[in-house]
């Protein structure tokens, strides 16, 4: 079976943006060899996303509007804060509870009897 991969970057300037990355798809299959299969475009980041559709100014208006209205960007006072990352040695609730967890697995390992077998 034939693969290829390969990462394209892609930065826009303003907050929000639709780019039209069907060329770059296209170079891409021309440089696999292969012809036939599936392909997966993928976005490899939180934030970003690909979807497939015309490449038209009017539905892209639309996109915006709605996404504006899904997640508007202002007032900033409307979504809290992030929280710093934690730093190597620092226990989160989270760390604490994972640790926890695993202490009373591995003492309940330590009770549980299983028979012997008598030959």
């Amino acid at each position: 079976m034939k693969s290829y991969r390969k990462e394209l970057w892609f930065e826009v300037p303003q907050r929000r943006a639709f780019l039209n990355i069907t060329p770059q798809i296209e170079d891409c299959l021309r440089e696999s060899g292969v012809s036939e299969g599936l392909g997966l475009v993928n976005a490899m980041h939180i934030t970003a996303s690909v979807f497939i559709n015309d490449n038209e100014a009017g539905l892209h208006a639309d996109f915006e509007k709605w996404l504006e209205k899904l997640a508007p960007e202002k007032p900033h006072s409307q979504y809290a804060p992030n929280h710093p990352v934690p730093r190597a040695g620092q226990i989160t609730a989270v760390g604490r509870r994972r640790a926890a967890r695993r202490a009373s697995m591995r003492s309940n390992r330590r009770r549980c009897s299983w028979p012997s077998s008598t030959s």
